[in-house]
Formats: C-alpha cells, structure tokens, sequence
C-alpha cells in the first residue's frame, strides 16, 4: 500500500475505534512494509491484538496492541481525548514489560511517546497527512523494526543540572539583595514549583511563563502578577484572569509574598522556562541546588553547559555535553544506587520480609478453604483471609521514616518512590491472590525530616511534593488530590541534636531512621561550629560519648539509643570511615548484646558539599533481628563495630607488657608513604645524616647494639631496620 492509497483511504473516517482499529494497523503495517501481528505469531505470545494486561490501579484491561521490546499502542475513536489514552496506556507499563515506545493514535493523528529509562519522554506527532513525507514513515517503521533509534539526548540527570545551575544563579542573586534566609528559599521553591506543575499540566495555559515573560518586559509588573497566581494557587476555586487555576495551598502558597527581581534575574526565568521541569529528577535536584549556591561551584557546574554564569540571551540554547553529570567537573552528586544501600536494608527488607510472611498465611488460608465442607468454615477462612491482608495494608501505612539531618531531601525522595512503589506491588499481588482492590496506602505523610539550615529545609518539602507528583502521572493515576499538596508538617527547620536550651532535641515517633548527617572530624569542630556550640553539645552527651568523638557519632549515638529503647526498628547513616576507630564506634561497641549491624558498606564513593569522598554504610537493628548480615553484599556470620567480619578480631585487644616505656602508638601515614627510587637514592648518597654517620650504611645490627642502652636508641633501631628495607627496595 503506498503512502498516498493510505491516505486517501483514512481520510475524514468516522468508524469506530472497535470496528477500524485492526484494519488500520494492518494497513499501516503495509505501508511501512513491516509484518502485522498475524502474520509472524500465531501464539500472540511477542506481537499480538488485544493484549491483555493488568493495570496499576487494579483490574485488567486490554491494549490494542503490543509487540514485545518495542511498542504498547493505544488506539480511540473519531474526536476521543489522546492526552486520556496516554494515561491509560501508562497503566499498563509494567505489565507490558515496559515497552520503550507508548503510542496512541486515531485514525487522523499517531502520537508517539518516548518510554526509555533515564531518559526525557519525547513525543512525536504524526498527522496523517504527514505520512507522504519519507522522513515520517522512517520515524513510524523504527518503532516497529529499530525503536532505539527513538532514544531520546536529553536524560534526567541533565535536565536537572540545567536546572539547578540556572536555579542557584537566580537564588545568589536574590541573596545579594535580600537579607532574609527564609524568605528567599520560599519564594524559589514557590518558582521552582510553578515552573514543574506547569510543565505536568496541572497549571494551564501557560500562565507562569507568560508572567515571567511580561517581567522582562515590565518589571514593575511582575510582583503584582505573580502575587495574583501565588493567590489563586492557594484557594479553593482561584482564578488568574479567565483561567481557572487548581487549588495547591500545602503551606508552599500560604502567603503571596513576591521579592522583586531585576532585568537580568528575570531573564535567567525566562531560560529556565525552557526546560522541561516535568523530568527533573527531585533525588538530586536537591543537592546540585546547594552546590550551585557555592560561586566557585555553580562556575564549574556551569562549564558543562554552553552558557556562562552570566545570564545569555534569551533565544540562547542550552545544550548539554555528553558528560555523566556525576562524575562531569563541577557536577557532584550521590548516585541513587548508592543511596539505596541504606533505603533497601533498613525501608524495605523488612516490609517485605513482612509481606512475604503474609502472604504465605493468605495463600495457606485459601488452600483450606477449598478443603472447607461448610460454607460457614470457607466464610470464616475468607474473613480470616482478608483481615490479615488489612492488617498488614494498615501497618504499611503508618509506617514512618525519619531523615534527621535530611539536607534537600534526597534521601526521603528515594525512600518515598520506593515505598510507593512497594505499596503498589502488595496490591496487585494481594489482588492475583484474591484479596479485594485497595487504595494507596503511602503518601509524603510517610517520610519524616529534620534539617538545620532553612534553605535545604524548603527544598526538601519541594522534593517530597514533586517526587509525589511524579510518581503519581508516572504511574497512570493521575492528580486527584484536593488541596494537591498536603501540609508537610514532618519537615522542620531545627537542630536534630541539642535545643537552644542546651537539652538533647527528640526526634518524632517513627519506625526506621536513614540519612546522612554531616561530617566533621572532633578536632575541627570548635573551628567550625564554634566553642560554645561545641561545649554545650558535648556537655548534653557526656555521659554517653568522649569528648574526643566526630560530629557524625552523635546521630549514631540517638539513632543506637531509639532502637536499645525499642522505639524504632532499624537505622542505616552514612559516616566518614573514622566511624570504625575506637571513639567513634562507641555506640555500638559499647551495645553488643542490644543491637547488630546487618548491613555495611565499609568503602563506597560518595558526594561531600560537593567532594568525592570515600565513606561507611552502616544499617543496624535489634540484636533479635533474624536476617543475615551482609558486608560488602556478602552475607557473614557477624559485623564487628570496626566493619570487619573475618579474620582476626582486632575489637579485643590488649596492650603488650614489651611495649611498655618504649612505644605510645605505631607509625602514622598522613600520605603516601611510597618513595621513588632517584628519591631514595639521592638520600643514599647525600652527607653524613645527624648521626654521623651516611644514609648508605647497611650495619643495622651495629648500629642498634651501639645505641642499645637508651629506649630512643631502640625506637631508632627499628626504623632504621625499616629504613634498610626501603633502600633495598629502591636500589
């Protein structure tokens, strides 16, 4: 069939999507000279009509059709709404192994939407007509034969640089101006915020771009502008002009406060209008964010991207360079694997460990009751059944979690996604049991935050809201929450450890504990948090920490403490690897019998204010937990405080009686102790050393008889043995 025959045939058709669906794929599949689905598998078991799936919220459906690795394609009748089957398309995702292509289409219209992991969703429309130009029909027939070729440039991660880049520029320059800490991170996060719901659709018409685009215009204009769309955003049933706006309030719109901004600020706006925020990644939007506040920073992130630090002209293209932005100069941030190292062990192994239990029980249950003889006996069994399942289903969703030094947010992002996600799994298995449909059960009321500086604080709401979002649309259920934020009451602005009293801070009821607390060695931390901060936070832990302990140890000491105290299950935090020397380690050294590690990771890679560091991963629980430990991802009989399992257990040690008088504590490697060999040859052959005596000599026996009588003389001798091997070494 040629592309004009095609054409002429399904131009200005009226049927129905039932009766003309098959027939135009077929026909399709001409066209582009690629097999139809009967024609290559009789079983349906790859590429078939009428694919019957499962959807996310529950129930079965059907997609038109599906060829496995490729496509799930959605079709609908003359004047139907192709935006609503896109969202029914993405129902079925999962079920269809997650197609790289969704497309939806009439009979006038194909709309093809990108579906890769990691990568921005792209559309592409193609209108009937379209279809005679060649480049069209090379784009439609590589969904069928080649869709990686669809594969989108842009990925989530550098969209989010982008994005936070342009965003920290922006902050800087509002901090230049205004002095209130608060009132600047609240009124970016409420610009950030619009910039997203505007580009998911929740925000119509445009209306923020077109208020940034006026400032630039008009500055004068643009407080008064944005003060009557932070207004309508906030109340039931606001209007800005003629459009009817949702109703989002959630705290984020609870007053109307603008901070005026300049000609070159707004123009940074307009830029940043030009992303797609609909694909940020909250996980580390967060900390790009925070690092971008740092001058020296946001120049080095900004020299991956082909604009300056200063704002470029509007029409100006922001074109990423293909460098992972994680490992790219200037652009630092934890990897969400890494951080899953902690969310995995101590979120969600045990709610699954949990749910698995349940289920075995459900399935025992059913089984007697096809054995049942009474239908009284099968009602009891059914009962039985189903109570346990709203049990567990009630447990799930009071779970708690608590990230007490939460920074942006990133950690309760990935802990939300995913429990989200487990949430969705326990109902659709609970269904293919025979359980009845329910409800989500989680929602950004599950994750619990503490952070000190207000800036992050903000951010962190922001990231929860739009990691809810996200997952929402991603998932097929679309937005149908009113107010569509929820008070994030759980997130607090405040110190995690000590009050302004000088008591010890409480953190609130929860059942696990994850984060990363900051580092700071004991011996910088009167320089960096000054000597009276320093005196009243080590005079609150007296009794329980040396003084001689890093910051980090704090949060571990109250993590160890709730769990001795039974008040919460599990813990994972990262911390420096000086977390396995004696001091630090005292919160769990000193807990053997009442709590153990089940999970570390003694070495990993890590993103410090925006550093490469190396750090431990430490998850710890009760004592009685049943798990197998796992160091390294090994499983090990025990993990000792020092985050070592086999060999020799250097936690017990005694001193030796020979020491004594004569060695304080061994050699310390401050750096590379590796000497080249013109180094050390240069030595050999250098004048007489304070001894007397030349670097060359060999007479170590002699030299350590002769200096035998004094402990120094000893303390010389064995380097000097030390030394020998050196020179052999490097001759």
């Amino acid at each position: 069939m040629t592309p004009e025959q095609f054409i002429a045939k399904w131009r200005g058709s009226t049927l129905t999507e039932k009766s003309a669906s098959q027939s135009h794929f077929n026909d399709l599949c001409r066209m582009l000279d690629v097999p139809t689905p009967t024609d290559t598998d009789r079983t349906g078991a790859e590429y078939t009509f009428e694919k019957a799936v499962k959807k996310n919220k529950g129930g079965l459906g059907f997609v038109d059709v599906w060829k496995n690795h490729c496509f799930g394609w959605e079709y609908k009748g003359p004047r139907k709404n192709l935006v609503e089957a896109y969202a029914q398309l993405k129902q079925y995702t999962d079920d269809l192994q997650n197609p790289r292509l969704l497309i939806v289409s009439d009979m006038q219209e194909i709309r093809i939407h990108t579906n890769f992991t990691d990568t921005i969703a792209v559309e592409h429309v193609i209108p009937l007509i379209d279809l005679r130009a060649p480049e069209k029909r090379e784009l439609l027939r590589n969904c069928f034969v080649a869709p990686e070729k669809l594969r989108p440039d842009e990925t989530h991660e550098s969209v989010t640089a982008k994005a936070a880049t342009r965003f920290a520029e922006i902050t800087r320059r509002l901090r230049q101006t205004h002095d209130d800490e608060r009132r600047v991170a609240h009124f970016i996060n409420k610009l950030v915020f619009c910039l997203f719901v505007e580009d998911i659709g929740l925000l119509p018409d445009r209306v923020f771009a077109d208020i940034v685009e006026e400032a630039f215009k008009q500055p004068d204009m643009f407080g008064s502008l944005l003060g009557n769309l932070f207004r309508a955003m906030a109340i039931k049933g606001g209007y800005f002009g003629a459009t009817s706006v949702p109703w989002f309030n959630g705290g984020l719109f609870d007053d109307e406060d603008v901070l005026p901004v300049g000609v070159e600020t707004a123009r940074l706006l307009m830029d940043a209008t030009r992303l797609d925020w609909s694909a940020i990644n909250p996980a580390i939007f967060g900390s790009l964010f925070e690092s971008g506040l740092d001058d020296k920073k946001r120049a080095e992130m900004a020299s991956l991207f082909d604009f300056p630090t200063e704002p470029p002209e509007p029409q100006a293209r922001l074109a990423f360079h293909r460098t992972a932005p994680n490992k790219g100069v200037g652009i630092h941030y934890t990897d969400p694997d890494t951080i899953m190292k902690i969310i995995e062990p101590v979120v969600l192994r045990p709610l699954r460990a949990e749910w698995e239990a349940v289920k075995a029980r459900v399935a025992a249950l059913f089984a007697r009751k096809e054995k049942a003889k009474s239908g009284g006996e099968m009602t009891r069994l059914t009962n039985e059944a189903r109570d346990l399942y709203a049990g567990f289903r009630a447990r799930l969703g009071k779970f708690r979690v608590l990230d007490p030094a939460c920074g942006s947010g990133n950690f309760l992002a990935l802990a939300l996604m995913h429990l989200k996600d487990f949430d969705l799994a326990v109902s659709r298995e609970a269904e293919a049991l025979g359980l009845p449909a329910d409800n989500q059960r989680v929602g950004p009321e599950a994750v619990f935050g503490i952070e000190i500086n207000p800036y992050a604080a903000e951010l962190a709401r922001l990231t929860v809201w739009i990691t809810e979002l996200q997952w929402q649309l991603r998932n097929g259920f679309g937005i149908k929450r009113s107010p569509i934020l929820g008070k994030l009451d759980g997130i607090v602005c405040r110190d995690a450890l000590i009050n302004p009293d000088g008591s010890e801070a409480q953190w609130p009821a929860v059942d696990v504990v994850i984060g990363n607390p900051p580092f700071l060695g004991s011996h910088s931390m009167r320089t960096e948090l000054g000597d009276e901060y320093t005196e009243r936070l080590r005079s609150c832990f007296g009794r329980r920490l040396s003084g001689n302990c890093d910051l980090v140890v704090y949060w571990f000491e109250k993590a160890a403490q709730l769990i001795e105290a039974k008040k919460i299950r599990r813990f994972g935090l990262v911390a420096t690897q000086s977390i396995r020397r004696l001091a630090n380690r005292e919160p769990l050294s000193k807990r053997e019998t009442d709590l153990r590690i089940i999970d570390a990771w003694s070495d990993e890679p890590w993103v410090n204010g925006g550093a490469s560091v190396r750090v431990s991963l430490v998850c710890v629980a009760a004592s009685d937990d049943q798990n197998n430990s796992r160091l390294n991802g090994q499983t090990v009989d025990k993990i000792r405080s020092d985050l070592s399992a086999d060999g020799l257990d250097l936690l017990h040690l005694s001193s030796l009686p020979e020491n004594e008088g004569i060695a304080f504590e061994g050699t310390k490697k401050y750096g590379d102790f590796d000497i080249q060999g013109v180094v050390a040859r240069g030595w050999l052959s250098a004048p007489l050393n304070p001894n007397g005596r030349p670097n060359s000599r060999r007479k170590a026996l002699a030299q350590c008889e002769r200096h035998h009588g004094s402990k120094s003389g000893q303390v010389g001798c064995r380097f000097w043995l030390y030394y020998e091997s050196i020179r052999s070494r490097a001759l």
